[in-house]
């Protein structure tokens, strides 16, 4: 039997005060239903007119979740689209029908929106004209609270001590039609996330960090949408392992390749091509296509079917003239990779280890994740260069500079600034780095 939202209410918590710690666990009730049935998906105007009078009319905030077809096709767009709030019910909408949803957005502008890792969905909503106002973010809001899981079954059963299954978390959404057991479980991700949202600000009010959790909100809401980086080939998993020009060269053809032909056939760019194939035939070059097809991970069906579409890419790397090789590693506007630091900035990476530890004190006496209390990289920049003076002034408003929020520079900027102060370089790390250094004089 489905468990009802009068039935929900009346269920007893999953641990009993004062219950002895080796009792047998209680067994929570499964979530497999919508309390108010399975709603079709709508895939016509007159249907989505329905959907946007009805949350008109609704109350209070709106739930809304999106699925990705993510390992199957292109690109991250959404392909099912769904909205809960009071008064108004469940709705899922099939984007790849109804590809302009913004009535819906303009509907609830200024109402809540309550999403789970909202991060994940805001850019395939903007692309369907969905945008929020104000949000609640229950995945960060669980991270700020201490939940020691915040996946959103995990954070059901701690708020709400109910089961919800997730089973369908990772099958291929932009099927058609779509089967019942998956609509039932894109309608459950929206049936009690008002209610984990209830739940989460009460936790948080109890903790005295639900200002925290509103600053970080409108964070979320402020931040421009991710810009695609200008070499996204760099993002190969494995490419630390390609040490040439040459072969930097190969594994950016390969990807091109490879993305074109992705974006033509809608599919994942790994289903045609997995990233250890690019990095494998980056570090053999091969000469031929038959060297090709005896690299490492060309030796799958969909490697071999477009084996002369790899072949051509790899002989273009290959041909390139040195001047268009590309470089080695491209610098960022940031310092460079702390793992270099104690050697040759070994007061860069003293003060590191100081701010570092300082700021994990904090977060730990605050039940907080570290990069939620402050981001690695706003660490490590301020660790590279301290502001002038280095006071608790200084560093709040180098902090601000970088985009943390007050609550952030009220909880660290005193303890950075004593720790970036009093950080002191090791003896044995200062004689080593004293010793590279008479190295290179040498050569």
């Amino acid at each position: 039997m489905p468990v009802g939202r009068g039935q929900r209410d009346a269920q007893p918590p999953a641990e009993a005060p004062g219950t002895a710690p080796d009792a047998p666990a209680v067994e929570l009730p499964l979530l497999d239903a919508p309390a108010q049935g399975l709603p079709p998906v709508v895939t016509d105007e007159a249907g989505l007119e329905r959907v946007v009078a009805a949350m008109a009319a609704g109350t209070g905030p709106v739930a809304v979740d999106a699925e990705r077809a993510s390992g199957y096709r292109y690109g991250q767009r959404a392909f099912l689209v769904q909205v809960r709030r009071a008064g108004a019910g469940t709705a899922l909408i099939d984007p790849a029908a109804l590809p302009d949803l913004s009535a819906l957005g303009e509907v609830l502008s200024g109402v809540e929106w309550v999403l789970h890792a909202a991060t994940q969905d805001l850019p395939c909503l903007a692309e369907v004209g969905m945008r929020p106002t104000t949000l609640f973010d229950t995945e960060l809001g669980s991270r700020l609270a201490g939940l020691p899981r915040v996946g959103l079954g995990a954070v059901v059963e701690e708020l709400l001590g109910l089961r919800l299954a997730k089973e369908h978390s990772a099958v291929d959404w932009s099927t058609r039609p779509l089967p019942e057991p998956w609509l039932t479980y894109a309608a459950l991700d929206v049936e009690v996330l008002v209610e984990v949202r209830d739940a989460l600000a009460e936790r948080l009010a109890a903790q005295g960090k639900l200002e925290w959790a509103r600053q970080e909100f409108a964070a979320i809401v402020a931040a421009p949408l991710p810009v695609p980086p200008a070499e996204p080939w760099r993002r190969v998993s494995g490419l630390h392992a390609v040490r040439s020009r040459r072969q930097l060269a190969v594994v950016r053809e390969l990807w091109l390749a490879r993305d074109a032909e992705a974006r033509r056939r809608d599919t994942s760019p790994g289903r045609l091509l997995p990233d250890s194939a690019i990095v494998a035939a980056a570090r053999a070059l091969p000469r031929s296509p038959q060297a090709l097809a005896a690299t490492a991970g060309f030796t799958g069906r969909a490697s071999r079917t477009r084996l002369e579409l790899w072949a051509s890419a790899v002989a273009h790397g290959l041909a390139l003239p040195d001047a268009e090789l590309p470089q080695q590693a491209v610098r960022g506007d940031g310092p460079p990779p702390p793992r270099a630091w104690a050697a040759r900035h070994p007061e860069a990476a003293a003060r590191l280890a100081a701010a570092r530890a300082a700021v994990t004190t904090i977060a730990d006496r605050r039940a907080v994740p570290v990069e939620n209390l402050l981001q690695p990289d706003a660490l490590r920049r301020l660790a590279w260069q301290p502001p002038r003076p280095l006071d608790a002034d200084g560093v709040a408003r180098a902090l601000r500079e970088r985009g943390a929020r007050p609550w952030q520079v009220e909880l660290v900027a005193q303890a950075l600034a004593t720790a970036l102060a009093e950080a002191r370089v090791p003896e044995a790390v200062e004689a080593a780095a004293e010793a590279t250094d008479d190295v290179r004089r040498e050569a």
